[in-house]
């Protein structure tokens, strides 16, 4: 079958910033909480500390401008209207602002699991996306997403905790050399292939593919679509990506959190299909970024299509 219900306890995730929907990690995979906007813990919170000290303020006020041959009867009268001046609550902290969006998901775009379809061994860790090739079986996330001798399982079009698609088992890995000697962010993607066991098909010809850009330059308007570890769904926000550095993409939008790695930078998507260019996936420098309002990704490049080659012709 195709439709598959996965329990809550079967995902894993990633964090939070402004662009277009929510946002925690050591690097995208599974990222650190941000603050929640709320004053510090305490008998008085800042608000309550700035109307005290203004209460203060006037009470001073009064009394050095209050001449003492009026007596104190005079002095309360003017105490007591100051006091009704001040507002009865602290002004409330600005609400924070959230651009990215929760939303139903692409078919091409899905949740990569530990484990194998059907014996899942963990939470979603990370997000992938089914590029266009030959033989139809490639997926493209962070390198930092796999590795060693873990099996995953991915799931195209997940979303409130189905895989409408069924689970595909990743049954080879790509990674750059320069990834696997030394997990140089500039090379942190992998690609993968899937089979489904039973299924006639490739995955491409499933869920359609994105197609795999290569040496674009870094100011590019991107949708960017990630698994966050507090949902069940996709988040996207579209924003422009620029230059970090000579080799690095940075994308500035609230909600990437932990699950998010791996989930790709689409250039040129067809509103009709949800399809477009991958030109960069969450990951490379921090592992795609320490706070979810910002992620990274490393530019694809000349290393990213020959690893892709590579990976077409072995796939």
């Amino acid at each position: 079958m195709d439709l598959l219900k996965l329990d809550g306890h079967n995902r894993r995730k990633r964090r939070s910033s402004p662009c277009n929907g929510p946002s925690s990690r050591q690097g995208k995979r599974v990222r650190e909480r941000g603050r929640t906007g709320r004053w510090p813990p305490g008998l008085l919170g800042k608000p309550a500390i700035l109307a005290m000290a203004t209460l203060i303020a006037v009470i001073v006020g009064v009394a050095l401008t209050s001449p003492t041959a009026q007596g104190a009867a005079r002095f309360a009268v003017r105490l007591a209207a100051a006091a009704k001046s001040l507002p009865r609550r602290a002004p409330s902290a600005p609400a924070v602002l959230i651009n990215g969006r929760i939303f139903n998901g692409t078919p091409a775009v899905g949740a990569l699991f530990t484990g194998t379809a059907g014996h899942l061994s963990g939470h979603s860790s990370c997000t992938a996306s089914v590029v266009g090739s030959p033989a139809g079986d490639l997926v493209i996330t962070a390198a930092h997403c796999v590795g060693g001798s873990t099996r995953y399982a991915f799931a195209p079009g997940y979303h409130n905790g189905w895989a409408p698609y069924g689970m595909w088992t990743v049954s080879r890995v790509f990674v750059d050399r320069a990834w696997a000697v030394s997990a140089d962010p500039n090379d942190d993607v992998a690609f993968l292939v899937v089979t489904q066991a039973g299924r006639g098909q490739s995955i491409q010809q499933v869920t359609g593919a994105d197609r795999l850009g290569t040496g674009w330059g870094p100011v590019q308007a991107v949708q960017v679509i990630g698994y966050p570890q507090d949902s069940d769904s996709p988040i996207t926000g579209q924003a422009t990506t620029r230059a970090f550095g000579a080799q690095q993409l940075e994308f500035t939008c609230a909600g990437y959190t932990d699950g998010t790695s791996g989930g790709p930078f689409l250039a040129r998507v067809n509103p009709a299909t949800g399809l477009g260019t991958v030109i960069g996936v969450i990951g490379g420098y921090q592992q795609g970024g320490n706070t979810p309002s910002v992620s990274y990704s490393p530019r694809f490049g000349r290393a990213v299509a020959a690893l892709y080659r590579l990976a077409a012709a072995q796939g």
